[in-house]
């Protein structure tokens, strides 16, 4: 059985995750969604509403993968092992997510050089899409209804307008 370890942060999961998703899942027998606890980017969602809207947003998206997600607070290549997987796919919007992937692919080879990484180049109407940037948008009251689905996009206006920075 092919299995892929898709791992990220979906603070919130966007038309852009989701594009990668779809297209991982024609790659795979079963494709493993990592949410990733990552405190370190001061996420706006909780760990269990991301693993939430990745679950609603990907249900009958697949291509062929059996989806799963799942939340990981270790390692990536631990992650990977844990759940079964040989490969990890990574989304690239431009060239400077190549060079930090490329560097993060090379550390993960040397812990895990059993498992590999593999690339998707975005679709080319979701190379400006980025979870950073939605949150902007919304921060300022713009629509982000184009770059996130709408119940997605409920959760984080809601959050915004409860207080949560």
């Amino acid at each position: 059985m092919r299995v892929g370890f898709y791992p990220g942060t979906f603070d919130p999961v966007t038309f852009g995750h989701l594009d990668i998703i779809v297209r991982a899942s024609a790659l795979f027998d079963r494709l493993v969604v990592g949410v990733a606890v990552n405190e370190g980017k001061r996420p706006l969602l909780t760990l269990d509403e991301r693993i939430g809207t990745v679950r609603q947003e990907t249900a009958g998206l697949s291509r062929g993968a059996a989806i799963e997600v799942v939340g990981f607070d270790t390692l990536l290549v631990r992650a990977v092992r844990d759940h079964g997987a040989t490969c990890i796919v990574r989304g690239l919007r431009a060239v400077s997510d190549f060079d930090f992937e490329a560097q993060l692919s090379g550390a993960n080879r040397r812990l895990a050089p059993e498992i590999e990484t593999i690339f998707l180049l975005a679709s080319e109407e979701q190379r400006t899409t980025a979870s950073r940037i939605v949150k902007e948008i919304a921060r300022l009251g713009g629509a982000i209804d184009k770059f996130v689905p709408r119940n997605t996009a409920s959760l984080v206006l809601s959050k915004l307008r409860d207080g949560a920075t």
